[in-house]
């Protein structure tokens, strides 16, 4: 037997073990050997997601061992980040739901970003400004082009809402292109816009976030795990129950949005409310009162 045939039977046999295992009770269901949890996507936008889930994990070791947080390293696509969760190679994902989703994979749903990302501020060139200030609801749709990544849930939200948008599968050629006058805007959740602006102001000056709309649709973003992966569902969801009755997951969330949660109180932008076409029956509307107590929708 070669060295790589005996590498994957090794791995088979210890997966084996670990669900023969949990099927008798004596190991906490569904992880690694080394009980590591390999979640995706990852990077400094994403960050709280995985703190979040951190927490939630620490509020249940009292009845399963401790886990290991790691990020799935390879440099994926989201879609092959989906398909890498069902094939067991990656362990958790967040993102927002869709009905694909649903179907192929097993949400947690406890919407882990409040609704935050829902409220979408626009990354345009700041050359731009006068322009858009002076359009009303009808023109911004008719009049600007939008990018969105070719893979985000949203895509479809935004066209099914009369947007013109052009499309890249490569996130960060969507500031090139923006920067190159390909399109005129880029919508990006409230927790993610000043933050990705602030890490490339060396690279594109010329871009700044519009000062007088927003977008908002009812986005719920979920933990998912593999459609087999019960056992960790119910963990990460206990945890995360747990977390919201303490206050420690209120206590995060705020502490990583702060900024933007003062922004928004301060700032006077027109809210332009748009239908969720992909949001499946079943799924809540996000609660938004910790950081948006107004809104209305």
């Amino acid at each position: 037997m070669k060295f790589s045939e005996y590498h994957k039977y090794l791995h088979m046999v210890s997966k084996l073990i670990v669900a023969v295992s949990v099927a008798f009770g004596c190991v906490s269901p569904a992880f690694s050997s080394e009980a590591v949890i390999r979640y995706f996507p990852s990077g400094t936008i994403y960050e709280y997601r995985w703190k979040l889930l951190e927490l939630a994990l620490t509020h249940t070791n009292d009845i399963a061992k401790p886990l290991q947080l790691a990020p799935f390293t390879e440099n994926v696509t989201q879609n092959r980040g989906l398909s890498l969760l069902e094939s067991g190679a990656i362990d958790v994902i967040a993102l927002g739901t869709n009905a694909e989703r649903e179907a192929q994979l097993l949400p947690v749903k406890i919407d882990i970003l409040r609704g935050i990302i829902g409220f979408r501020l626009l990354v345009i060139r700041a050359a731009d400004q006068k322009r858009i200030t002076q359009m009303d609801d009808v023109s911004l749709r008719k009049q600007l082009m939008f990018g969105l990544n070719s893979q985000w849930a949203d895509l479809p939200i935004m066209r099914a809402n009369g947007f013109s948008v052009i499309t890249s599968s490569d996130y960060e050629n969507l500031f090139v292109m923006l920067a190159a006058n390909r399109f005129d805007a880029f919508p990006r959740g409230l927790n993610e816009a000043r933050r990705e602006l602030d890490e490339r102001k060396q690279n594109y000056p010329q871009l700044a976030i519009e000062k007088s709309r927003a977008l908002y649709f009812p986005y719920p973003v979920y933990f998912w795990v593999n459609k087999n992966n019960v056992a960790l569902a119910k963990r990460i969801e206990l945890g995360l129950n747990r977390s919201l009755a303490d206050g420690s997951f209120r206590k995060l969330f705020e502490s990583y949005h702060a900024a933007e949660i003062a922004a928004i109180k301060k700032e006077k932008r027109k809210v332009i409310l748009l239908d969720n076409t992909i949001l499946p029956a079943g799924n809540a509307k996000p609660d938004t009162s910790w950081w948006w107590p107004k809104s209305k929708y």
